[in-house]
């Protein structure tokens, strides 16, 4: 009888491979997720360059001796997905592509034990018990890194401190207090080399809070702010972060659909803690689909909001498209959603754009980026019913009617409810609602937004649920001129989604069907075949 073999260091090396990061800052960041998710309130790490050593140390809970049999094993984690951010089971276990062994030591109650790991071969990692060497006091785990190369980043402690400063900043602000208290009630610090990272505040030259929270809720689920300053912040501080648990996910204005005018001068870090349930195995950024999916969406939606109300407040939202170019999309949209759901089930990847609905209906609901309300309600609901071990149970549905106007002093005082620690209303907080009838199908999901990237070879690019139109194209600009707007978003749109949907040795057939699609569905549009343009 023969049996499954697994070529370990190849499964390593995809794993690494996965992250979005290098090695080094994985293995650091994964070691760092693991302690939070014990319980520890501080982690101290030295380096010792002259050995080619990095020991890292917690006072976390610590694991008990079977906890660590298992712990040699990949993917064997005993945590739940959305109750930490250590939950993948892979972390240190990259740590055997760079180093000659790796020594865990741990404490729990009268369990004191260790052991010695390496990489021997490309299909085997064996490991040993040794005796603990005292890096454990009282109780929590260690683990040394004996590295493969002298002059690893890791042995830096400029390197190692800036990157704890990056993938854990709410960690290190006052402003995440009130959110992360509920999970770290001690707190957390950090010791580089015997000397603790300072926790600063965020600096700009006006700041302003954030906050989304759920419907019927005060306390705010997820909070932050947004900075401005009169001169660039430096490049890598630029756009909106968003972290859970204290550990930041995505950077940036693309994920977040969102760019105000002067880009360059506004960041800010909003901190969801519910958002671990959606986070993908890298811990690089959140699932789109399912049950975690509208999850993930819910929330991105309430913070685009949430932002563009602060934004809107300094004056510093770019220009709404012109109404030619709207007038050039509105049908198009219409006609997106039948071209959408006809290619999904030749293309599945695009499954992710399509709604399932029960009895096997499918629809695409596409509409502006600045409408919110029904769309936002339809996420909601999802959140509400499906990831109540997220948040608790959720609201009764209120009864179908016509929205009104009390209907909506309702909401607006709920709103200004969730600011209760301000002295007043502020700008930047918006409210994941909860289920309610509707007198209007949902619309939202693929948006189609207009921005200038001259210089860029690109027509369109897909980011998150929007396809972004290049204006300053030439190509756009030939098509505005000779009014053939219409088939110029088709063809962006197209090719953006050709990346998603399909290899690209297959990315023409793909361009022509979506193309052929759209030409039938302009055809037997309820409004008449319209000229293509």
């Amino acid at each position: 009888m023969g049996e499954t073999r697994v070529d370990l260091q190849h499964l390593l090396e995809d794993l690494r491979d996965a992250y979005p990061g290098a090695l080094e800052e994985t293995i650091l960041t994964e070691v760092v997720a693991n302690s939070l998710d014990s319980g520890a309130t501080c982690l101290r790490i030295k380096t010792y360059p002259a050995s080619s050593t990095l020991t890292i140390v917690d006072d976390g809970s610590g694991m008990r001796r079977r906890d660590l049999v298992r712990y040699h094993d990949l993917a064997a984690s005993t945590k739940t997905r959305g109750h930490g951010i250590g939950f993948a089971g892979v972390g240190i276990k990259l740590g055997l592509l760079v180093c000659e062994d790796v020594v865990t030591e741990t404490r729990r109650g009268k369990e004191h034990v260790a052991s010695r790991w390496h990489l021997a071969g490309r299909h085997k990692a064996p490991w040993k018990w040794i005796p603990p060497s005292g890096l454990v006091a009282d109780h929590g785990t260690a683990v040394q890194l004996k590295l493969q190369n002298a002059l690893s980043p890791l042995l830096d402690e400029g390197y190692i401190e800036e990157t704890l400063r990056r993938q854990y900043q709410p960690l290190l602000e006052p402003e995440f207090d009130e959110v992360l208290g509920r999970h770290y009630p001690k707190g957390f610090r950090f010791e580089v080399n015997g000397l603790v990272l300072t926790r600063r505040h965020a600096r700009s030259t006006e700041s302003s809070r954030l906050a989304v929270c759920l419907a019927g809720k005060r306390k705010p689920t997820a909070v932050g702010y947004l900075t401005r300053s009169e001169s660039p912040f430096p490049e890598h501080q630029r756009g909106m972060a968003i972290s859970t648990f204290g550990k930041v996910i995505k950077h940036g204005w693309d994920w977040l659909g969102i760019t105000p005018a002067a880009s360059d001068r506004v960041a800010g870090m909003i901190e969801a803690p519910a958002l671990s349930a959606a986070l993908t195995l890298n811990k690089g950024d959140f699932v789109r689909v399912g049950t975690r999916g509208a999850l993930y969406l819910g929330y991105r939606k309430a913070i685009q909001e949430a932002v563009s109300q602060q934004l809107a407040h300094w004056g510093d939202t770019r220009e709404t498209d012109d109404k030619a170019k709207r007038r050039a999309v509105r049908p198009l949209e219409r006609d997106l959603e039948t071209v959408l759901v006809d290619l999904a089930e030749e293309f599945p990847l695009l499954a992710s754009l399509v709604e399932r609905r029960p009895g096997g209906q499918k629809r695409l609901p596409i509409g502006p980026t600045g409408v919110s309300g029904d769309g936002q309600a339809m996420l909601a609901a999802s959140l509400v019913s499906q990831a109540e071990d997220v948040r608790g149970p959720a609201l009764p549905p209120e009864s179908p009617t016509e929205s009104t106007g009390a209907e909506q002093t309702s909401k607006e005082t709920q709103i200004e409810s969730a600011s209760q620690a301000e002295p007043e209303p502020f700008p930047g907080v918006a409210v994941v609602p909860g289920p309610k009838g509707r007198s209007k199908p949902a619309r939202y999901g693929l948006n189609i937004r207009f921005e200038s990237h001259a210089g860029d070879p690109d027509l369109g690019r897909l980011v998150e649920s929007t396809v972004v139109i290049n204006d300053a194209h030439p190509a756009y600009r030939r098509a505005a001129a000779s009014r053939s707007e219409g088939y110029h978003i088709a063809l962006a749109v197209a090719l953006a989604l050709a990346r998603l949907a399909v290899p690209p040795a297959e990315e023409h057939e793909f361009v022509t069907a979506f193309l052929t699609h759209w030409g039938e569905a302009l055809d037997r549009s309820p409004r008449g075949p319209r000229k293509r343009r």
